[in-house]
């Protein structure tokens, strides 16, 4: 047999998966359907809930090209396997992107093939018959992978991009459209254009959820207790499964219907494609494919694939993407093929690097701008699930499972269970035998241990807690898409914030400008709309340069742009079609002051109407737009060519960021205290933004100009001035950033505003104390044969924060043996920041740097959106749990990838976040660590009382075997429905702690306290258990049906009949007394675990807890002391003496008195403060983000009590403490001012390493 190596799929991306080949093998077959006949159908079970064993069990191994069942495993941390099969089709040619002759392609091929006449059909298909190839294929989460002989592999067909077309081909190889034949050849490759969001039948979603293991184990169980005769608690777990699988049937259908809907609106559309140079027809857009040239409308279109421009220009509001409702001005594509300079500016083209040209799927064209004779037209780049909006639809429909320590866990802890259950099994199984029970009896019995140990219920008991706390979240606005995340929202440990729309207002806010006159800077002014800077290049600048549309009459366009045009004062006119129509290629808006700002013309009154009518014309300067070159943050800026009315020569306008248009400038232009004024105003937390201006060449006409590249325009400016503006911090901002520190939550900044501002911002939110340093991380990429580098700088601290009050003996940072570092080696007092391109430099070239890096990094300015999504995975490769808040915009990657995305936007971006906010304030984020918590709490009280509850009876149970005994089946239903169920569904309801703490709670069941508070608890309710067993058989009066002080006499005789029919003795005083101990036992383990401080409000103000448990505790004690014949025979139960009723309260008081001990002093007050304490950050050289709130007798307590439980030095489990005790001895850390950190060259590809040298 061949075997092959692995083949890797989607390598480097997020999907990248490992593939294998296998042939399907008819013994194997054979052997698995009698294994599973004889297993009744379990084996069939197992291998469809594990893919790789059911492919292993049934294929062998062959070479990926000879496949017939592809077997995948995802190379992300989770290792999922996914099985397809791989299909073989029938095509003309094996590459969709061949020209084909007019008879090759054949619409047959293709399951959605046009109707065609007969003869044409029997013409092609005779024509083709000699010329099909086999093309192998297998189709996985709505992606279809094609077999590549060239790399001798699968591959993903995803559209245009695939050829790396560079921009001037697109131009001049892809303008004109295919023809009908190459359209339908490309067809059997790419599909229908259309993100099909299938809505499964409901029997195939029923059929889906019954075959959960869950599920099958409760269906097993019902068997099992029907068979025992055991109907109404078997009834009981049918109707509440019942009701489960309704639920979840009803949710997950409304979702696929949803989902559907909001996909299937505008999925198809009638387009007009253009069939070579001139000609066009109608289609409609599910026949799209990539290659094909549309036609954009004039009225707008929700554009159903991703297209790019090749001729005018868009308004596009793209919120569907981005989150951001801002209409955006998209240009067609530049040509560098038309410039007289040549091609040396062409670029391969992508949809990332050229989104500014790019029409995203699913967006919506607003209106559309041409010239007279041109029409608006754009090449299809990708269709279907290969689009931008295609991509978010499969991140939504195959998310990720979410990996959190809890649910692995519990899957441990239930294996736990399963073992206990394994040899309560064995046991009882041995004991049924020597009593020589009969065969049915043993086997019935002793499986039903197994469904004691591990309870039903379970799954159901763990939901309810997140599913209280989704409502609460609901009602403080805050909505969630995946609530198993609420759960990990408890163990957050830092938060990622957006700057502006999250931490700071959503809008900017003139301040004033800063204007240049012979290169030196004047007087800074408050407003630019004073008439006698009308006419001035400064204030022309502010109304040309900018990206500004009018839509149904209002203005609309980037916030900036709307503040910095207003603050002009100006109007934007904007040309209509019968305006152009007669003109040729003219100026399509232009901007003028009001004429109340101008001087007024004088005009004597000698002068005729036309006269009159010329100089009021001359006096409205009136400025045309000819050319706009977008904003692009990559660039940092954005320019716009403009004309006067009535001048020949034109005019270039520049704004962007100040050190970008400064080095665009003449140097002779910019004053020399250029850098000293711009720093002054961003360390106080301002935007400011540069402008400049060229006087163009005469010899530049309106045709040379729309074909010019940017970067001929963009130079040899004039320095202009700058504009300031101001970002106010939201009032909420630093209250929550408060609250977070307190709570050792790390707070991080990712913006992509300049670096100072951003410092400024998070000094006057306390993100950043007064006292604290900020170090900037300058790295430059590798140049001239030098090694990349990182120039560290120390920044000043703000002169206006130099009278607060110090905070210096907060942060002392205590170690694990009882030593204080030295002060001015305190891991708080430093701070990291750097820009997205630095960053870069640092992911590339300092690798093994970047973790240490991000430990103490605060600060990411100018990041790009994929940098954001990258720090949060770098801050979760080092442990850290992260949570993104940001307003939508630009931040959708990094609000999917955190473990905890909570977006400010109720756009339809928030698809993408798993919760979402309604109000647009960070509010929500200390919320929802509150309610994340409180629900973790209350799984890990539902799991302790389920996992306690199962043992208590399993003990009770096992106790009674030993003398032939057993639980009635009305007690088992008296315990299961009205305590168990009603204790579980109600102590779930404490609401959260009303502040956050500053420790968190633990992340998994299998952790010091918790493993402690439920093995106490087991041995506490087995010795109290035993203790009764033992007692009751040692009295005189054991077993002697005459020897009672009771109402109800001859106890024993009244129920001989009731149990005549079973083998057992269910009725007598061991059953009774084990019956009422363990039935406190349950109620004394639901009080412990309920707790409420610091993370769940008190159980006191559970009323419905405190009610049912007080009802219960009543009752029990009722029937205890005063016997009703109707309620004992029910039950089962014999009335036994006064003074064992008076003994077994005695019990039960000690049981409780123990139980409430060993958990609220010895494990909550001396172990959970001082052994189990996890978040001591400080304790691993990682300051806490506030004062440690511990007094000096625990702090004695704890290293007194470290020192006795653990004598050597803990090794911290997350990485984050580790880097941090590595560094805090590291002499060489932090870097000094001044110094340089230099990128050694790599023996090994993937070594990064690094010197430090100091620089004189």
């Amino acid at each position: 047999m061949e075997k092959e190596d692995l083949k890797v799929v989607n390598r480097g991306l997020e999907d990248e998966m490992e593939l294998r080949g296998f042939r399907l093998c008819r013994w194997k077959l054979v052997l698995v359907c009698c294994g599973g006949f004889c297993t009744g159908g379990f084996l069939f079970l197992l291998l469809y809930w594990m893919p790789e064993w059911c492919v292993k069990a049934t294929c062998t191994r062959t070479t990926v090209r000879d496949a017939e069942v592809a077997l995948l495993r995802s190379t992300d941390e989770f290792k999922r396997w996914f099985r397809a099969k791989v299909r073989i089709m029938l095509a003309p040619g094996k590459n969709p992107y061949d020209t084909l002759n007019s008879q090759t392609a054949s619409p047959q091929a293709n399951d959605h093939a046009h109707n065609m006449t007969d003869s044409t059909h029997n013409k092609i298909s005779r024509s083709v018959e000699s010329q099909q190839v086999q093309i192998r294929y297998f189709t996985l989460h709505s992606t279809k992978y094609f077999w590549n002989d060239t790399i001798q592999n699968f591959e993903v067909l995803k559209g245009l991009e695939d050829l790396n077309i560079s921009c001037s081909s697109v131009h001049s190889k892809h303008s004109a459209g295919l023809n009908k034949n190459q359209q339908e050849y490309r067809r059997f490759f790419f599909g229908l254009n259309e993100i099909d969001v299938k809505v499964p039948s409901l029997f195939k979603l029923l059929i889906k959820e019954v075959l959960n293991p869950f599920y099958i184990f409760q269906l097993f169980s019902v068997v099992l207790w029907c068979t025992d005769e055991y109907y109404y608690y078997a009834m009981a777990i049918v109707v509440m499964s019942f009701i489960s699988i309704a639920t979840s049937l009803y949710t997950i259908k409304k979702q696929y219907v949803m989902l559907h809907d909001m996909v299937a609106t505008h999925s198809t559309v009638r387009v007009t494609v253009c069939r070579g140079e001139s000609e066009t027809e109608e289609a409609l857009s599910t026949d799209l494919v990539p290659g094909d040239v549309i036609v954009i409308p004039s009225n707008g279109t929700i554009m159903p694939c991703d297209a790019v421009l090749i001729c005018g220009t868009c308004i596009v509001n793209e919120s569907m993407l981005t989150g951001e409702s801002v209409p955006v001005t998209k240009t067609d594509l530049p040509n560098p093929e038309r410039d007289k300079k040549g091609s040396d500016g062409d670029q391969i083209y992508s949809t990332e690097e050229h989104k500014r040209h790019t029409l995203f799927c699913g967006t919506n064209v607003i209106q559309t701008r041409y010239y007279t004779g041109e029409m608006v037209k754009a090449v299809v780049v990708r269709t279907g699930f290969s689009t931008a909006k295609g991509q978010l639809i499969r991140s939504i429909l195959y998310p990720k499972p979410t990996d959190f320590k809890l649910y692995r866990d519990a899957y441990l802890f239930l294996l736990c269970l399963v073992a206990v259950a394994s040899v309560v099994f064995i046991y009882s199984l041995v004991m049924k035998i020597l009593n020589q029970e009969p065969v049915k009896e043993i086997i019935v019995k002793s499986l039903d241990i197994i469904t004691i140990t591990v309870p039903p219920a379970l799954p159901a008991a763990m939901t309810a807690g997140i599913v209280y706390a989704q409502r609460r979240l609901r009602k403080v606005g805050i909505f969630s898409i995946s609530p198993q995340r609420i759960n990990i929202c408890g163990q957050l440990n830092l938060v990622c914030f957006d700057k502006t729309g999250t931490l700071t207002e959503d809008g900017l806010d003139m301040w004033g400008i800063q204007r240049v006159e012979d290169s030196r800077f004047q007087h800074s002014e408050e407003r630019a709309d004073d008439k006698s800077l009308v006419t001035s290049r400064f204030v022309s600048c502010m109304a040309t340069c900018h990206s500004l549309t009018k839509i149904e009459g209002q203005l609309s366009g980037d916030p900036l742009d709307l503040k910095m045009f207003e603050a002009t004062g100006w109007i934007l006119v904007e040309a209509t079609e019968e305006e152009t129509a007669h003109h040729d290629r003219i100026e399509l808006t232009y901007v003028k002051p009001p004429n109340q700002l101008l001087p007024p013309p004088v005009i004597s009154p000698e002068q005729d109407m036309e006269l009159s009518e010329l100089y009021e014309l001359s006096a409205s300067y009136m400025i045309g737009i000819v050319r706009q070159f977008s904003f692009s943050s990559a660039l940092q800026r954005m320019s716009v060519v403009v004309r006067q009315i009535g001048e020949r020569r034109m005019d270039a306008y520049l704004k962007g960021a100040p050190e970008v248009v400064a080095s665009l400038c003449k140097k002779e232009s910019v004053p020399e205290d250029f850098a000293e004024v711009l720093e002054d105003y961003t360390k106080q937390g301002f935007r400011v933004i540069a402008l400049a201006h060229r006087r163009l060449e005469s010899k530049l006409t309106f045709h040379k100009v729309q074909n010019i590249n940017r970067d001929q325009i963009e130079k040899n400016m004039d320095f202009l001035g700058l504009i300031v503006m101001q970002n106010k911090l939201k009032t909420e901002t630093p209250g929550v950033l408060d609250d977070l520190r307190r709570a050792n939550i790390r707070t991080v900044m990712v913006t992509g505003d300049n670096m100072l501002t951003a410092i400024s911002v998070a000094r006057d939110c306390s993100m950043i104390q007064p006292l604290d340093l900020v170090i900037i991380a300058d790295a430059v990429p590798p140049k001239d044969g030098q090694a990349a580098k990182i120039n560290w700088h120390y920044a000043d601290k703000p002169s206006k924060h130099s009278n607060k009050p110090t905070k210096l003996e907060e942060v002392e940072i205590i170690l694990e043996d009882g030593h204080s570092v030295d002060e001015s080696r305190s891991q708080e007092q430093y701070h990291f920041a750097m820009s997205g391109k630095s960053f870069a430099v640092i992911i590339e070239h300092f690798q093994d740097l970047l973790q240490k890096l991000v430990l103490h990094g605060t600060v990411f300015a100018r990041m790009a959106p994929d940098q954001k999504t990258q720090l949060v995975e770098t801050l979760e490769s080092v442990d850290y749990f992260v949570g993104m808040c940001g307003d939508g915009a630009n931040d959708c990657g990094a609000l999917k990838r955190a473990h905890a995305g909570i977006s400010l936007s109720e756009l339809e971006a928030s698809v993408a976040s798993p919760f979402t906010s309604t109000t647009p304030s960070i509010t929500c984020v200390p919320n929802l660590i509150r309610e994340g918590r409180a629900a973790l709490i209350t799984s890990f009280c539902v799991f302790k009382f389920m996992a306690l509850y199962s043992i208590i009876q399993c003990l009770s149970v096992a106790l009674l075997y030993s003398i032939g005994s057993n639980l009635g089946d009305f007690q088992f239903l008296f315990i299961d429905m009205a305590i168990i169920l009603l204790i579980v569904f109600t102590m779930s309801l404490n609401s959260a702690w009303k502040e956050l703490v500053a420790r968190r709670p633990p992340s998994g069941l299998v952790s010091g306290p918790l493993l402690f508070s439920v093995l106490t608890q087991i041995l506490i309710c087995l010795a109290f258990q035993i203790i009764a067993f033992l007692l009751i058989q040692r009295l005189d009066w054991y077993s002697k049906p005459d020897f009672y002080n009771c109402s109800l006499p001859h106890h024993m005789n009244n129920y001989s009949n009731s149990t005549g029919t079973k083998e057992e003795n269910i009725v007598n005083d061991v059953n009774t007394t084990l019956f009422f101990i363990s039935s406190f036992q349950y109620l004394i383990v639901a009080i412990v675990f309920s707790k409420g401080k610091p993370f769940r409000q008190p159980s006191y103000k559970n009323w419905p807890f405190v009610l049912s448990a007080l009802i219960l505790v009543i009752f029990m004690f009722f029937i205890m002391f005063f016997p009703i014949s109707g309620i004992y025979k029910f039950l089962e139960l014999v009335c036994v003496p006064l003074s064992w009723r008076v003994s077994m309260v005695i019990i039960i008081l000690a049981n409780t008195i123990v139980s409430v001990i060993i958990e609220t002093v010895v494990l909550d007050v001396i172990l959970w403060k001082h052994v189990f304490s996890r978040d001591k950050q400080g304790s691993y050289g990682v300051s806490p983000a506030g004062p440690i709130p511990q007094g000096g007798i625990d702090m004695y307590g704890s290293k007194c009590l470290s020192w006795l439980c653990c004598r050597r030095r803990k090794v911290p489990k997350a990485r984050y403490m580790h880097l941090a005790q590595e560094l805090s001895v590291d002499p060489d850390w932090p870097p000094k001012p001044k110094s340089t950190t230099e990128a050694k060259p790599a023996l090994h590809p993937d070594d990064c390493s690094y010197q430090i040298e100091a620089i004189s």
